[in-house]
């Protein structure tokens, strides 16, 4: 299926089409190399295309993930492998031959148009569970996956078709396909592919607690985590409304929290996303229904994500959901249905707390027994799970084939992500001799001439219900129809999906439409995959526009009248405005195929180290003199390996690489230039240097904050847990009676975030005092211990070990003092009523994570935003972690926010992959949409220059007078310059004041 190039082939096989997949394999096509993106389902999109929204935001997931599926399926160099199986892989490092089982569909792919017919017609329809519903629907033996999917084909499912099971069936199917595509003839077939590489992402499966009977889990009340997802989606079974099984809306709804997870008998670890997840699916609830009444059950809170603590006080204080610390409660079945959940009382007794639906958390499970990884070579932890390591995080024990995502231990969508551009740069070192053999630039039709005469078409999308089930989605497209210049409308299901932009192309095409307007989502999310499916047809990129009738409509609106009459209203603006669009050209940007990491501790060197392999000259900018950050201030990880060690080994190579350039001792100076060609001024030994580069990757890291109160600074025996775990190595011990208190300066007003890693070092000093003095007393004082993920192994081995846990409520925080010469910490457990005093040797505090002190002034050189709390802000919360909205700058490690080691490693990479992504290009496409000067109105006094925020615009001599002068490459078409003009002498492209105020008069209209 490939060609051979050298000794190394050019290509890489991904195995697995979920979101990690998908970004991996997008990844590795951009940077010049052949994927094959093989998934044992019938379609890419994996478990995130099955869930309604994301966490923090809210974001509908297909919403997101659609586009990401749709560029996948029509990438060039990406050529999708579905419905197959891996079965054995051969050869080494750069020369692998993988034998891949493709199952039978019983349809013929060129033929079929996933047009449906068949499906309807099945005699089996509506009698099948269907999976991608989590069984709450039904499906026919002959059935389309879901909607969107990609590709978008029917198959036949083998074991409920009457015809291949019993031989004997109607075959209504055959009749009804126009095509001739069902082949039930089609058998499974073995073939090889030649890769260089590997990268395993199969995902997870969720937890099934179909066996644990103390749940009630075949009542049809009690659903899984998954089915809430599907229940709540618009493409569900209900169409997004919340129902139980009798169809009426529930009033009380309670979720389960650790079904299956940190339990010995099933799953030992923590699944980390459970928690979240919860308080995301109960807020979607009191959205659709605000008088429900919803209640979360959980041991401990475990908020540890970017953003995630923040999202559990607004699930309590915007919401009104009700949270509950306790021990796993039972479910029994009341009177009519009702569903009653026995938890321990206050008075040591059993309660029953009536509900009407009951959500089980379940957890993440290996999608396998792992039998085919471990033939190939792969070790896998007791869990199932791949065992990577702390420090290579996407490696696995056999060189050559890497691993991403939920494979690695129970992840979020961020961390896939980030792991998934990980693996790609991995796969780009090993490769990089051979970037490009195998890869074809993608054609396009030339540029339809456009002339002054619009020709408009309109495409309405439903979105699901997430649009038609507030807008009349039908009503729109007939009022589209009728203003002035539309010459086509339509309404489609999902017009972002493979079929509604192919759809989009065939209209452009038999219409000859010379302009485009989508009503559906938001443009942030949308507008370039819509644009390029312009571009695909022949239309200019820029002769499209969107109205976004669900965030402004449907999502913020419940008449149904009333959003429907202010949908028209954002269509007819649109209309307006398109009929006034000209083509506009883009412009491409040389690119340096340099790259400049601004900080030499764990995160920066591992980027600095991914960049070189991958064959780009990079310089490494450290404050410090020495390189290593603060990994040196640690002398044991909680799996007990060295970081000093490690860390020593990693600044040997970056030291010894020929295509590194370490600059130690240096301040950043200042920064100018754009994508691709940055000049970055820095101060080293006094004096000031430069150097030039395409991408720039911010590491700048972060460190523990010194706490105020509890006598820190003021008794020697009180000691952060930095300063705790020097002592424990240099003098062997904290004492007889060691107290620690947890998030200290943090998960707080001040500062509202979780620091991710206090807890992993508080169970990691407290087992070291354990095993230094095994007479010692250690008690750590929580309010919710993140152990997440297999650190959960830790946590139960810290209490088998005799350390002490004791809770304490956020509003009575312990207090230490000193009483006489003995140093005392006074606290007040949860759930009781007195105090309890301990007499300590050393109070350990975890303080909280904060950014590094120049990260602000960085921010301001580089034009990239920080948070409230001053980390910097990634472009997406999903699916751009470690890319800022800045084109050519990147982030990654505590920069972003605080991280584990491992997630460090993983996202430099990550940043890595996305910055070699652009310097394995000459050239750069920027944006047609900048700003234009007209020279002979502008009157050169500057203001413009003055006001811009990017530094787009300077003053230029032309015939004696100072004119102004845009830099296509740094214009992010914002508009401040055109409000700031004095002279009228800017504008804006595709938002000029004609298009604006026939935007504005169209709104008007009556």
């Amino acid at each position: 299926m490939t060609k051979r190039a050298g000794s190394k082939v050019g290509s890489v096989l991904v195995a697995g089409g979920g979101i990690g997949g998908i970004q991996a394999s997008l990844d590795l096509a951009d940077s010049g190399f052949k994927v094959y993106l093989l998934d044992p389902r019938p379609s890419i999109g994996g478990v995130m295309a099955m869930l309604d929204k994301t966490l923090p935001t809210n974001d509908c997931s297909m919403c997101i993930l659609s586009p990401k599926m749709v560029e996948a399926g029509g990438h060039p160099n990406i050529e999708l492998v579905t419905y197959t199986e891996l079965v054995k892989v051969e050869g080494d490092a750069g020369d692998f031959q993988v034998t891949v089982r493709k199952k039978a569909r019983f349809v013929d792919e060129l033929k079929c148009t996933g047009c449906g017919s068949c499906a309807e017609a099945c005699v089996q329809k509506d009698r099948i569970e269907d999976e991608f519903q989590a069984s709450l629907g039904k499906r026919g033996a002959v059935y389309l996956p879901f909607p969107q999917a990609v590709p978008k084909l029917v198959l036949v499912d083998r074991e409920n078709c009457l015809l291949l099971a019993k031989g004997k069936c109607k075959s209504k199917c055959l009749e009804a396909c126009q095509v001739g595509a069902l082949d039930f003839q089609q058998r499974d077939v073995e073939e090889k592919v030649n890769v260089g590489a590997i990268i395993l992402a199969p995902g997870f499966k969720p937890y099934d607690p179909s066996h644990l009977t103390s749940f009630l889990p075949f009542n049809d009340n009690v659903l899984t985590s998954l089915g809430m997802e599907r229940l709540q989606c618009a493409s569900g079974p209900t169409g997004g409304e919340i129902l139980r099984a009798d169809g009426k809306v529930p009033q009380r709804i309670a979720w389960l929290q650790c079904v299956g997870s940190r339990s010995i008998k099933e799953l030992p670890y923590c699944s980390g996303v459970c928690c979240a997840y919860a308080v995301k699916q109960a807020m979607i609830v009191k959205d659709h229904h605000p008088e429900i009444d919803c209640h979360i059950f959980f041991h401990e809170e475990r908020s540890f994500g970017k953003g995630y603590e923040a999202f559990f006080r607004r699930g309590e204080r915007e919401y009104g959901i009700h949270y509950h610390r306790l021990r796993e409660p039972l479910v029994k079945e009341g009177r009519d249905g009702e569903l009653l959940l026995q938890v321990d009382s206050l008075s040591g007794g059993l309660e029953s707390l009536p509900f009407d639906m009951v959500v089980l958390s379940t957890g993440f499970a290996p999608t396998s027994d792992g039998q085919i990884f471990k033939e190939m070579g792969i070790d896998l932890n007791q869990y199932g799970y791949v065992d990577s390591g702390i420090f290579k995080p996407v490696e696995t024990a056999r060189d050559g084939i890497y691993v991403c995502g939920a494979f690695t231990g129970p992840r979020d969508i961020p961390e896939t992500v980030a792991q998934a551009s990980a693996a790609a740069a991995q796969a780009a070192s090993l490769l990089a001799d051979v970037r490009g053999t195998l890869v074809v630039e993608k054609e396009y039709p030339e540029e339809k001439v456009v002339g002054d005469q619009p020709r408009i078409g309109v495409f309405v999308c439903h979105c699901g219900t997430n649009i038609a089930g507030v807008v009349d989605v039908e009503n729109v497209r007939d009022y589209a129809s009728q203003l002035p210049g539309v010459v086509y409308a339509e309404d489609n299901v999902y017009t972002c999906s493979a079929e509604g932009c192919e759809r989009i192309r065939e209209a452009i095409i038999s219409q000859d439409l010379n302009r485009v307007v989508v009503a559906a989502c938001t443009p942030r999310t949308h507008e370039p995959l819509f644009r390029e499916t312009c571009r695909e047809a022949g239309l200019n990129r820029y002769l499209f526009e969107m109205a976004n009738i669900r965030d402004q409509c449907s999502w913020v609106h419940r008449d149904r009248k009333e959003a429907t009459t202010k949908a028209k209203d954002l269509v007819r603006a649109a209309v307006a405005k398109s009929a006034l669009l000209k083509p506009l050209p883009s412009y491409d940007i040389p690119v340096n195929p340099a790259a400049l990491v601004i900080g030499g501790g764990l995160s920066g060197l591992t980027s600095a180290l991914s960049l070189a392999n991958q064959g780009f000259e990079v310089h490494v900018l450290e404050k410090e003199k020495n390189l290593g950050g603060n990994l040196l201030l640690h002398y044991t990880t909680l799996a007990g390996d060295n970081p000093r060690e490690r860390v020593s080994e990693l600044v040997s190579k970056v030291g010894s690489h020929n295509k590194i350039h370490v600059h130690t001792g240096a301040k950043l100076t200042g920064v100018s230039g754009y994508v691709g060609n940055f000049t970055v001024g820095f101060m080293q030994d006094g004096k000031e240097d430069m150097v030039e580069v395409g991408a720039i990757i911010v590491a700048t890291g972060g460190r523990e904050s010194k706490p105020e109160g509890y006598l820190y600074g003021k008794d020697p025996r009180v000691v952060t847990q930095a300063e705790a775990e020097k002592e424990l190595h240099e003098r062997g011990e904290l004492g007889n009676m060691v107290v620690m208190i947890q998030c200290v300066g943090s998960r707080n007003e001040e500062r509202p975030y979780c620091s991710r890693v206090c807890c992993t070092l508080a169970l990691k000093n407290a087992l070291t005092v354990k095993e230094k003095n095994p007479d010692a007393e250690v008690v750590i004082a929580y309010r919710d211990i993140m152990a997440y993920g297999f650190k959960e192994d830790y946590y139960r081995k810290a209490r088998e070990e005799g350390v002490l846990f004791i809770r304490f409520q956020q509003e009575a925080p312990p207090q230490v003092y000193k009483n006489g010469e003995k140093l005392s910490v006074k606290l007040k457990p949860a759930f009781l009523d007195e105090e309890v005093e301990l007499e300590a040797d050393k109070v350990v505090l975890s303080c909280a994570i904060v950014p590094s002190e120049e990260a602000k002034e960085i921010s301001e050189m580089l034009k990239v935003p920080v948070d409230d709390q001053g980390f910097f802000s990634e472009a997406h919360v999903k699916l751009r972690p470690v890319d800022f909205a800045t084109d050519g700058i990147f982030v990654c490690g505590v920069a972003h926010s605080p991280k584990s080691i491992s997630e460090n490693i993983a996202q430099a990479q990550a940043a890595a992959a996305r910055a070699g992504r652009l310097l394995s290009h000459t050239t750069f496409a920027s944006e047609g949409m900048v700003a234009r000067i007209n020279e002979d109105a502008c009157r050169g006094c500057g203001t413009c220059v003055e006001t811009c925020p990017f530094g787009a615009i300077s003053l230029i001599k032309r015939e004696e007078a100072l004119v102004a002068e845009v830099n296509p490459a740094l214009c992010k078409h914002c508009g401040t310059c055109s409000a700031a003009c004095l002279s009228s002498a800017i504008t804006t492209e595709h938002f000029t004041n004609e298009q604006i105020f026939a935007m504005i008069d169209a709104e008007m209209e009556v």
